[in-house]
């Protein structure tokens, strides 16, 4: 795919020195001087001897499935390189908060860093990769895991933010173009409603964590500006008609008190909606572009998954957020050969594997071709969100914090707009009225003047 424009500032990556030759097991003073970047799969370390215990939240790669790729798949390929190498999985349903208590254990060797673990912390649990700015040009999306400078997450993949849609159900509907406003978006799922079966936008509700996508549209996918975090901090009343958040989170009221989404949204089931999405049951829904082939691998028609951008657009111009999945960490605690080995697998799965490509995602390595999942973001200009430097205040954050909103954080502000619109309790301006009342609380709280 070639987009119009990728709003990254670089991502700098920098190295700590390690040795990239030899091979076998390692002494500690040699790991401290190697050089993560520089080793060489394949030809680096090929007779290390060690066993990793792999903690992942992807249980749907982890028993042997045909079909698809799998972790048992990607195992081969990493062994065939590294036949003394064993790699065990285990996958973790509600990983966060099942993760989280389980940091500070030497059960484990890789996992993905937990979203709700402090940066400041991240030297109590994790093994840096290497310091922050000498591989700039190498890998996207770096800068989100940093503390003092040093990298401590490798993210797995890019997502970017859209919507993932069944074709057919929307050309059986006579939706013929892609919606690019809430109100093209709105007008297609009332023809899908009107001329076909399906369900025009699943919820996904009672999963309740898939309801926090809806915030991440909201910032540089529904402005183009990849700074709208620090911004946001210092607006006045940020959730008023003709905002961005105001603009995303009324498509989803709109759908709910419209009756565009599944008749009981308390009773919806994650597992179940793949299948309902790839059988035509299911119009869209509102997910990363991480969820595509869970959608394409759950039924007989892959072919009729595609993924669209979210539709708002900004002076002509649609925007999509690209940032970082969960990150690979490795355990401070594993052994040294342990740690090597670990971060020989991480460097295959992020760098070789192409585990990125297979889930419709962003490689991290840049120039790598992206997946055909991005066909419809011909001409769509990809926003990544930027992450406030070491030394500076992140504004966003106090505010956030202090509101109670907690955006991108929690789901349950979400939620909050689906009970209200299909309770019929409240209307959407009373919602967006609360939360600049309560925006505005954490701004004086801070002591955060607003422009």
């Amino acid at each position: 795919m070639n987009f119009k424009k990728f709003c990254f500032v670089p991502a700098v990556v920098l190295a700590l020195t390690m040795t990239s030759c030899g091979s076998g097991s390692i002494k500690n003073e040699d790991k401290k001087s190697a050089d993560y970047a520089s080793l060489e799969l394949g030809s680096s370390f090929t007779d290390l001897k060690a066993k990793i215990s792999v903690v992942t939240c992807r249980t749907d790669l982890i028993d042997d499935n045909p079909d698809i790729r799998d972790f048992n798949d990607y195992t081969a390929e990493f062994n065939a390189m590294y036949p003394n190498i064993e790699v065990s999985y285990e996958g973790i349903t509600d990983y966060d908060v099942d993760m989280s208590t389980r940091l500070n254990n030497a059960d484990w060797d890789v996992c993905f860093i937990p979203s709700s673990t402090p940066k400041s912390e991240f030297s109590k649990y994790f093994e840096p990769f290497f310091k922050l700015d000498e591989y700039k040009d190498k890998y996207e999306f770096i800068d989100a895991q940093v503390y003092d400078g040093l990298v401590y997450g490798i993210p797995c993949q890019g997502n970017s933010q859209g919507i993932v849609y069944n074709k057919r159900i929307f050309e059986e509907a006579g939706v013929t173009e892609i919606p690019k406003t809430p109100d093209e978006f709105i007008d297609a799922l009332h023809k899908i409603k009107d001329n076909t079966d399906a369900i025009p936008l699943y919820t996904n509700y009672a999963a309740r964590w898939t309801m926090g996508a809806w915030d991440y549209y909201c910032f540089g996918g529904a402005t183009g500006n990849p700074d709208y975090h620090q911004v946001m901090a210092k607006m006045e009343n940020p959730f008023s008609e003709g905002t961005a958040h105001y603009q995303v989170y009324s498509i989803l009221y709109r759908a709910v008190a419209e009756k565009l989404i599944e008749d009981d949204p308390y009773n919806t089931n994650w597992e179940m909606c793949k299948a309902r999405i790839n059988n035509g049951e299911i119009a869209c829904m509102a997910l990363g572009t991480w969820a595509i082939p869970q959608m394409k691998d759950a039924g007989d028609h892959p072919d009729d998954i595609s993924y669209m951008p979210f539709p708002v657009t900004v002076d002509g111009v649609q925007y999509a957020t690209a940032a970082g999945d969960y990150g690979y960490g490795i355990n401070k605690k594993s052994s040294d050969d342990e740690k090597l080995a670990a971060e020989l697998y991480v460097k295959f799965m992020t760098e070789k594997s192409h585990f990125a490509y297979d889930q419709g995602c962003i490689p991290i390595v840049k120039g790598e071709e992206y997946p055909d999942a991005f066909a419809d973001f011909e001409g769509v200009e990809l926003v990544k969100d930027n992450v406030v430097g070491e030394g500076k205040t992140d504004y966003y954050n106090l505010v956030n914090t202090s509101s109670g909103l907690n955006l991108e954080s929690d789901s349950e502000h979400v939620i909050s707009i689906v009970d209200a619109a299909y309770e019929g309790t409240k209307e959407f301006d009373e919602i967006m009225d609360e939360w600049n009342e309560a925006w505005s609380k954490g701004q004086k709280e801070n002591n955060i003047e607003t422009e």
